[in-house]
Formats: structure tokens, C-alpha cells, sequence
């Protein structure tokens, strides 16, 4: 019966994170006319406890404000980075054996302990994610922040 309950709270937490990546469903937004996508984008270096750096791409421009605004100081609120790990290299993050889908980066306060490892913790255990660790891909270290903007690579 343990086990059970376990399994259930598992699929329940994820199922909860995938609502939670995905977002509420929007209309069509109109996009910067004129830019590319490449353009558009931000990168920013995050850390975590294990001080190892990871860079992300973000592509929504209320989530790049959101990222500046917490490096400046203007905003504390949603501090950490949640996201759906691609099992690819990325060229701007060329470090490390998988990146964040910049279509579902967003910032939390509190997320369920399900989601949470550090960046090392991910790339040891990178063939291991999607199934009990870190179900339906989604990572959010818990003690992730931003460090800073860095140029386009």
C-alpha cells in the first residue's frame, strides 16, 4: 500500500508540474516585429548550491524582464528557475549534456521537492531523468539565482 501511495504521488506531482511549466493556455501574442528569434532572446548564467554555472536561454520577453529586474534588484519575488531539460548539448551552455527548453523557463518561490537536484546532480544522473527523478523532465533547483546577463554566444 506504500508503494502505491508513493506512485501516486509521484504522478500527482508531476502532473502538477506539467500544468505548471505549460502555463495557462494564452492567446496568439504579437511578437517584436522585424526581430528573430535570436534577437529576441537573453541569455542569462544561473547557480546554484553547488556554485557550478548553467546558462539559459529565455525567449519571452516578460520572463527577460523578469530575469533583469531580479539581477537588479527592482524584484525578489520568484527568485528560482523551473524549466523541462532537453538531453542535448545547447552552444551557449556547451558545459554541460542538456539545456533548459527556453519555451518553458519560468521563476518560482516554492516548488515541490520532486523537481529539485543540482546542476552536477542532473548531468551524473542525466539517463535517469524522466522517471522518478525529475518526472516529465521538469528541474527547478530549489536553490537556483541568477547571476548574471551575459551577450548573446
Amino acid at each position: 500500500m506504500r508503494r502505491i501511495t508513493t506512485k501516486l504521488g509521484i504522478l500527482a506531482a508531476a502532473a502538477l508540474l506539467a500544468v505548471t511549466v505549460a502555463g495557462p493556455a494564452q492567446g496568439k501574442q504579437t511578437s517584436d516585429a522585424g526581430r528573430t528569434g535570436a534577437e529576441a532572446a537573453a541569455y542569462f548564467v544561473m547557480t546554484d548550491v553547488s556554485r557550478a554555472e548553467f546558462v539559459i536561454k529565455i525567449t519571452d520577453p516578460r520572463k527577460i524582464q523578469h530575469a533583469r529586474d531580479l539581477l537588479s534588484g527592482a524584484t525578489s519575488s520568484e527568485p528560482h528557475v523551473v524549466g523541462r531539460i532537453d538531453k542535448r548539448t545547447a552552444p551557449y551552455n556547451w558545459r554541460w549534456s542538456f539545456h533548459l527548453r527556453p519555451e518553458t523557463i519560468d521563476f518560482f518561490d516554492f516548488a515541490i521537492e520532486v523537481c529539485d537536484a543540482t546542476t552536477p546532480y542532473v548531468e551524473d544522473h542525466l539517463d535517469e531523468a524522466g522517471g522518478p527523478f525529475l518526472p516529465g523532465l521538469v528541474w527547478c533547483p530549489w536553490s537556483s539565482k541568477l547571476v548574471r546577463e551575459i551577450p548573446q554566444p
